[in-house]
C-alpha cells in the first residue's frame, strides 16, 4: 500500500459481502482489522495507525475452510475460521467489533517458499501471547532505548513477519519493532476488500 489509512478513510471503503470473495481468498493473503476495543485503541494510539491487528488467511483446500493464523492477547498463537470475526466474535453471535480489510502481496510468491510460512505459523500455535511486548514497545518508543530481545512469544505483527520471512518476505520494522502499520505501508502489498 505505502500509504497510510486513517479509521475515517476505512469506513468509506466499499464494503464486500464475504460470501462474493470467499472462493478468491487464499493462503498468504493479509487480514488488517481496526477495532473499537479499548486494547485496540491502545494499540492504534502507540504506532499512530489505524490498525490494531494484523493476521495470516489459511485457505483448506480440502476442507474449503478460510481461517485466520493470529496472535491473539490472552490466548496466544491460534487458527480460527474467519466466519468467527464476521459473525460470532468471541462466541458473543455478533460481529468483530471495527472494521477488516483484506490485503494480498502483489506478486505471487513461490507457492514451497510460502508453505513454509504457514507451516513456521503452525508450529507455534500456542505459544503465548507476548502481553509485555506492548509495554516494552511503548518504552523504546518512548526513551529510544533498549533493543527487543527474541524469545518465543509473540504480537501479532510478530508472527506475520516471522512467518513470511520463512518464505523469504521480510517487512521492515521501525526502530525495533513491526506493528500492524509497517506491514500495511509496504510498497508490496494492495488493498483487496473491506468485509466489515
Amino acid at each position: 500500500m505505502a500509504e497510510e489509512i486513517s479509521k475515517k478513510q476505512i469506513k468509506t471503503l466499499p464494503l464486500v459481502s464475504y460470501k462474493k470473495i470467499r472462493d478468491e481468498l487464499k493462503t498468504g493473503h493479509i487480514f488488517f482489522s481496526s477495532g473499537s476495543y479499548l486494547f485496540s485503541g491502545i494499540i492504534q494510539r502507540l504506532t499512530k495507525s489505524a490498525w490494531s491487528h494484523v493476521a495470516i488467511i489459511y485457505k483448506d483446500e480440502e476442507l474449503k475452510r478460510i481461517m485466520i493464523l493470529e496472535a491473539e492477547p490472552r490466548i496466544g498463537i491460534r487458527l480460527i475460521p474467519l466466519t468467527k470475526y464476521l459473525h460470532d466474535y468471541k462466541g458473543k453471535k455478533k460481529p468483530y467489533k471495527g472494521q477488516i480489510v483484506m490485503a494480498k502481496l502483489n506478486f505471487t510468491p513461490d507457492q514451497k517458499e510460502l508453505n513454509k510460512a504457514i507451516s513456521f505459523g503452525l508450529d507455534e500455535l500456542t505459544r503465548p501471547y507476548d502481553n509485555w511486548e506492548i509495554v516494552r514497545i511503548m518504552t523504546r518508543i518512548l526513551f529510544r532505548i533498549g533493543k527487543k530481545e527474541k524469545n518465543r512469544s509473540y504480537i501479532c505483527s510478530e508472527l506475520v513477519a516471522d512467518a513470511f520471512a520463512k518464505a523469504g518476505i521480510k517487512f521492515p520494522k521501525k526502530d525495533t519493532y513491526i506493528s500492524p502499520k509497517e506491514i500495511w505501508t509496504d510498497s508490496r502489498l494492495e488493498l483487496m476488500y473491506r468485509l466489515l
